[in-house]
């Protein structure tokens, strides 16, 4: 599978674009000519510049307004064709895009714009050079493939053939059935770009909402499935227009684009009766059967503070490291590590953000496999010396830079707590609180972060997306989605900051970057569990009593139930599946902090208790100017 881009998906000047292709592992790139005008060299400049990045200007584009314009506009066109001629030569591509006429002044007919694409042919094949003809998904009297398609088969010249491109296609529900008939040698280009699905105009929701395949909601592996039946073997090419990317990292989005084009090949590769297509081999994404571990990296002070909470939570420490200052705090399946060492990833982890839920260990079916497949998407493998007898356990870089280790119950990585560990007392013994698992870790990200994140985790694990929800915070709007699976023993919830004045905002402002905010732990029985919280000590976030009056009128709750909530601090929630509580706990380390949960088979998470939670931890943060503690 030939990978290209468009110069156009991505921030930055032309140069910083090519480095940062060639450095996501593009085969090629096609120059937007805006990019091209707004550069001071030459177009043989560019050319040598593509081709020093060891990449090959797959297209120049685009071509706008050719077909069926009335003279004397008809002349002008073929001239501008010309001059465009002369510049791909300089540039050393031979393929124009030419993009269907929106003009108003622009004349109907298949025929009428056959004939001036036969012309278009015969003038560029005299210079060695192609057309690709794409039908715009507003075209103004083109905008369907299956159109374009017969103007370049009545055109019949072997310089003239189509440019596909999903999101034209997708946007207009075209039947990609309809590809399968089209002869391979007259697919010139495929472009591809997915995105949300938002009901608004074609033209701008194109230009600016675009994203890469697996962010968006449109059927991409079905579109490239129908053009592998064909037995296209070209480039296939990302051309987004999105206005986050264009204020992004032009070295993460072009990364993040390349991830996307291994993955879709991937899942095409996968598909029933998939035509052959040339990608990466790769094992399964990586079914995930629960979260192994969470690891804090503190320091003394912050040690003494986090492990006061974790027994009020009903934590006993159970085990320490056998040779690193790393401590294991449990309840039911939940493991809490408190890491204290001051040099390695711990150490730098905290000199740099603090204390900090720094790594968590993901329990997957073959951790191998796991990450073989992460490293093959573009993930970073992260390894550290370990010293002898202790395991080298797979791990690659998260969000913020933090570490997801993969661990499985295979061989010696079965044995990680044997092995790496030993049983330790704790001189302080709480009350169980009757916690089991982790239901779900939230993870506060830049908003501009979000896409990326989420096409890592769906990329690389057995799981999903939903749709975004809107998390109304006093001082802002966050965005929240969600990655799971079926089994619910994957949850992550991912929360996209735009303001530094929501709590999202502080957490990442104080962190230096995303990371992980807090972490929802389950219990069979909320009421039970705050019981046992009083008598170790807890202190429940508190929350205010004008709630409870509220959310009595607004499900009907029998004032008795309303009452127990309101005693313990409790949050109460309904969907169409059933019930949900949430208790919380104060902060910690300026602003992460601990939720418990009981669902039944509740399947949301409470978005809309979002405010009165938020609006409670925000009085327990360091205000703005305040020295640390």
């Amino acid at each position: 599978m030939k990978t290209s881009i468009a110069t156009v998906s991505i921030s930055g000047e032309l140069p910083e674009k090519l480095e940062a292709i060639a450095r996501a592992g593009f085969d090629g790139v096609e120059i937007f000519e805006n990019d091209f005008l707004a550069f001071d060299g030459s177009p043989r400049d560019v050319g040598r510049m593509v081709r020093d990045f060891g990449l090959e200007i797959t297209l120049f584009q685009p071509f706008r307004d050719f077909e069926g314009m009335p003279e004397p506009y008809r002349k002008r066109t073929f001239d501008r064709a010309e001059r465009k001629f002369d510049i791909m030569q300089e540039l050393g591509t031979d393929l124009v895009l030419v993009c269907s006429n929106v003009s108003p002044v622009a004349l109907g007919g298949i025929d009428r714009a056959a004939e001036d694409f036969r012309e278009l042919g015969e003038r560029a094949a005299k210079r060695g050079l192609r057309v690709g003809y794409e039908a715009l998904a507003w075209g103004r009297h083109i905008n369907d493939h299956r159109d374009a398609w017969e103007i370049v088969r009545r055109a019949d010249h072997s310089s003239i053939g189509l440019i596909l491109d999903s999101f034209h296609s997708l946007a207009r529900k075209i039947d990609i059935g309809s590809i399968r008939s089209i002869p391979k040698d007259k697919i010139f280009i495929v472009q591809l770009a997915d995105a949300p699905l938002i009901d608004m105009d074609l033209l701008y929701w194109s230009r600016h909402f675009r994203n890469m395949p697996g962010e968006g909601d449109l059927p991409v592996a079905d579109f490239v499935a129908a053009i592998a039946e064909t037995g296209y073997d070209g480039y296939f090419s990302l051309e987004i227009f999105n206005d986050q990317f264009r204020g992004g990292s032009a070295k993460a989005i072009a990364a993040d684009g390349h991830r996307s084009l291994i993955y879709l090949g991937d899942q095409v590769r996968r598909k029933p009766n998939a035509a052959a297509l040339s990608v990466t081999t790769m094992p399964d994404r990586a079914g995930v059967e629960g979260i192994a571990f969470i690891e804090f990296s503190v320091s003394e002070t912050d040690a003494r503070e986090l492990v006061a909470m974790l027994h009020s939570l009903g934590f006993r420490r159970t085990a320490i490291h056998r040779t690193k200052k790393v401590s294991v705090y449990q309840q039911g399946e939940i493991r809490i590590l408190i890491n204290l060492e001051t040099v390695g990833f711990a150490g730098a982890a905290y000199a740099v953000h603090g204390a900090s839920a720094y790594a968590m260990a993901l329990h997957v079916d073959d951790a191998a496999a796991a990450l073989t497949r992460a490293v093959s998407l573009g993930a970073e493998h992260f390894a550290q010396p370990v010293r002898p007898g202790e395991l080298e356990i797979p791990a690659i870089r998260g969000v913020g830079g933090g570490l997801i280790y993969l661990i499985d119950r295979k061989g010696e990585l079965g044995r990680l707590w044997e092995i790496d560990f030993q049983p330790a007392e704790d001189d302080h013994v709480p009350r169980s609180a009757h916690l089991q698992t982790v239901d779900h870790v939230a993870q506060t990200v830049a908003y501009e972060e979000m896409l990326t994140w989420l096409l890592f985790y769906t990329s690389i694990f057995e799981a999903r997306k939903s749709p975004m929800v809107d998390i109304i915070d006093p001082a802002g709007v966050v965005r929240s989605q969600v990655i799971d699976n079926d089994q619910g023993t994957l949850r992550i919830t991912l929360n996209g900051a735009e303001n530094r004045r929501t709590l999202a905002g502080h957490f990442l402002a104080e962190k230096f970057g995303s990371g992980i905010q807090h972490i929802a732990l389950r219990t069979a029985d909320i009421f039970a569990t705050a019981e046992a919280l009083r008598a170790n000590g807890f202190n429940a976030l508190p929350i205010s009593p004008n709630y409870y009056g509220d959310v009595e009128a607004r499900f009907g709750l029998d004032p008795e139930l309303t009452e127990r909530l309101k005693a313990e601090n409790i949050l109460y929630d309904r969907d169409e599946f059933g019930e949900y509580f949430q208790l919380y706990s104060g902060t910690f380390a300026e602003g992460f902090f601990f939720e418990i949960v009981e669902r039944r088979d509740y399947r949301g998470y409470g978005a809309a208790n979002a405010i009165f939670r938020i609006a409670a931890l925000k009085k327990q943060i360091r205000p703005e100017g305040m020295p640390a503690r």
